[in-house]
């Protein structure tokens, strides 16, 4: 998987949360991905267990899935997030 360069502020991640026509961003593992036109994602909260707009890296054990998950064709890398 290539990374962008761009670096995502925590702050952009959490502005990314789909509200007010925002996109849908999520972060795994330092890397940040736009979920915006997954149709799991379309809801305000996903699988009733996560939001748009933050670090889930700790949350993906909750998941019904595995880190494979971002690898799907609606998942894009937007950048890395900022350390």
């Amino acid at each position: 998987m290539d990374t962008p360069e761009r670096i995502i502020p925590h702050l952009e991640l959490r502005k990314q949360n789909g509200e007010r026509g925002a996109r849908k961003f999520v972060a795994y593992r330092g890397v940040v991905y736009d979920v915006t036109d997954c149709p799991k994602w379309r809801l305000e909260l996903h699988e009733n267990l996560h939001f748009s707009g933050q670090d889930l890296t700790s949350e993906l054990p909750d998941a019904p899935h595995e880190e494979d998950v971002f690898t799907r064709p609606c998942v894009k890398v937007v950048g890395r997030l900022e350390s």
